[in-house]
């Protein structure tokens, strides 16, 4: 017997006659397995499995398939613990790495924030002393906006047109030697310096530090040029104060009066209150130390300004001065003979309104001679004057008249040869030359 396509056959051999044939081993009575030309046959227990061949490579493949994943999922256990530490080890330096750059960003903005918040910081600083510093230049251009000029040009200003005074009244005219507030010369300064301040910048907006910075310097240049306006216009003010304070004292020099007795005749009005001494700061700086100097000269100003009330250096006529006749030694014009002059004669026209030089009181009203109808204001600690030839007269005796108040028409009343106003000036009841207190008052109005 042999094995051959899946059966056994039994032949002799031809020397084998008569002789009994070997016994061939049996097969294995658990399986067994052939192929024959149509699959494979499997022999278990005695019992024969065909399979095809598709079927017999697929459960071949299937245990190929199982054994490899047998080997795989042991060697996955076997280095299971290696992948999962390194798995591990990778993972966590990859969440280091992400903390690392997260703590970078965060300090980074941080860093910036607090860039931020220190240039908010700064920027409000400067703000806050630009803005003190507008506010300071803004309170010193209305101190030198208080600060009065005086200026008197030695002549009473004109009536406003329809001005009539009444008969008889104390109505006084208004005068060039009374006080006159002006605008202070930087005033185009004090505009400029009321340009907008800008506004503070939000959090995006630090990025343009730099151009914030250039309009910061832009406002602190434009406040220098105001504060040096300022201090010139201060500077101003003081040199002209000084120099008017010492005409002022100059017209008692020329006139050679004294000034403490004038000063001692001036009336006293109703004022009062409690004493507070000025004081300076001790930390004022140049714009304060000069202002207090200019307070100090301007107290004085109005002192003398109220002693000079009482010194009859204006005009007694308005218009332009002429003298029809000077004071001294003359020719009298109805008797040719020499004789003296003891006041000037301004030339006018009848009717023309004659105003008191200086304040006093009434002492004579009336016709008076020579003089015609006259008036004579005494104005204390010896000084008075005279008005003559007037075709009227508004006050009487005893009243109090103001500078520039009218007190009378011209005329040609008493020794007179025409229209014209006879005007005297005396001291202690004698005549003196009226031109000289006349120079005085435009000494004083000069410059």
């Amino acid at each position: 017997m042999s094995y051959r396509s899946g059966h056994y056959s039994d032949h002799h051999h031809p020397h084998d006659h008569g002789r009994t044939p070997p016994r061939r081993p049996a097969p294995h009575p658990a399986k067994a397995a052939a192929l024959d030309g149509n699959g494979y046959t499997i022999v278990h227990a005695g019992k024969q499995v065909r399979l095809g061949p598709v079927v017999f490579w697929i459960v071949v493949g299937t245990i190929v398939l199982l054994g490899i994943w047998s080997a795989a999922t042991a060697t996955y256990f076997a280095f299971r613990d290696d992948v999962l530490t390194r798995l591990i080890a990778r993972q966590a330096e990859m969440q280091y790495a992400y903390e690392d750059r997260i703590a970078e960003l965060r300090t980074k903005v941080d860093r910036t924030t607090s860039r931020q918040l220190l240039d908010q910081e700064q920027f409000d600083q400067k703000l806050d002393q630009i803005m003190r510093r507008q506010t300071a230049l803004e309170s010193r251009a209305t101190a030198l906006g208080a600060i009065p000029d005086t200026a008197a040009t030695g002549s009473i200003r004109p009536p406003a047109r329809g001005e009539t005074p009444a008969s008889g009244t104390l109505k006084p005219s208004p005068i060039s030697d009374t006080v006159i507030f002006v605008a202070p010369p930087d005033r185009e300064a004090r505009l400029e310096s009321r340009a907008p301040v800008v506004a503070k910048p939000q959090s995006n907006q630090f990025a343009k530090v730099q151009g914030i910075d250039n309009v910061l310097v832009r406002l602190q240049t434009s406040l220098d040029t105001v504060e040096r306006r300022q201090m010139a216009a201060l500077s101003s003010v003081e040199d002209s104060m000084e120099s008017r304070l010492r005409r002022m004292r100059g017209v008692f020099t020329d006139l050679g009066l004294n000034m403490a007795q004038l000063e001692a005749a001036i009336p006293r009005s109703a004022i009062g209150g409690p004493f507070v001494p000025v004081k300076l700061p001790a930390d004022a700086g140049a714009f304060e130390r000069q202002l207090y100097r200019i307070n100090l000269t301007r107290a004085q100003m109005q002192r003398l300004n109220a002693t000079l009330s009482l010194v009859p250096y204006r005009k007694p006529v308005v218009g332009e001065v002429e003298f029809t006749s000077g004071f001294g030694v003359r020719s009298d014009p109805f008797l040719g003979r020499p004789a003296m002059h003891t006041g000037l004669d301004f030339r006018a026209a009848t009717g023309d309104p004659v105003r008191v030089t200086a304040n006093g009181k009434v002492v004579s009203s009336g016709w008076m001679g020579g003089y015609g109808r006259m008036v004579e204001v005494d104005h204390g600690n010896g000084l008075s004057t005279r008005y003559g030839h007037l075709s009227e007269i508004h006050v009487r005796i005893g009243d109090v008249v103001k500078i520039g108040q009218v007190i009378g028409a011209v005329g040609s009343t008493g020794r007179s040869t025409g229209p014209h106003l006879h005007y005297e000036t005396r001291i202690d009841g004698d005549a003196v030359d009226p031109q000289k207190f006349l120079r005085a008052g435009v000494r004083l109005s000069s410059g």
